[in-house]
């Protein structure tokens, strides 16, 4: 039996583009179902209820579009996804593509722990870190 962990992403209102634009970061197939295709017809039926990017890399997000009948509140720094590569350029190609309207937290380079980390919110204000796997992972 084996167990795996997805980064589920919660958003109001931005989850397709978000997993569209996670798409042409990382690659991969796009599948959402909005409430409306669920049968559930509400003034945000054409909302995500349920969405991923599954990438052969091995990349896996999901995400959601929280219903404005809930509460929603990100608050401040409650996760960060957290991207590993084995090389510098492979991450740095993943990097370069999620700075497209991002505020860069810690720019791109060598830390003590790895050969390239980074930090950066993206324009859906998600906290991506970037990093090189290393001998402390």
């Amino acid at each position: 039996m084996a167990v795996t962990t997805t980064t589920h992403l919660n958003f109001r209102g931005d989850a397709r583009p978000a997993l569209e634009f996670y798409r042409s970061v990382f690659g991969g197939d796009l599948a959402a179902v909005t409430y409306k295709d669920a049968g559930n017809i509400e003034e945000e039926s054409d909302q995500v209820m349920w969405g991923q990017v599954r990438a052969d890399n091995g990349f896996h997000v999901m995400a959601y579009d929280v219903p404005s009948r809930m509460s929603f509140d990100r608050g401040e720094n409650p996760f960060f996804v957290s991207v590993r590569g084995e090389t510098v350029d492979e991450v740095t190609g993943y990097w370069d593509k999620l700075c497209d309207g991002a505020t860069i937290v810690i720019p791109m380079g060598p830390a003590g722990w790895s050969l390239a980390y980074g930090m950066l919110r993206d324009r859906f204000d998600i906290v991506w870190v970037v990093d090189v796997v290393s001998e402390y992972s």
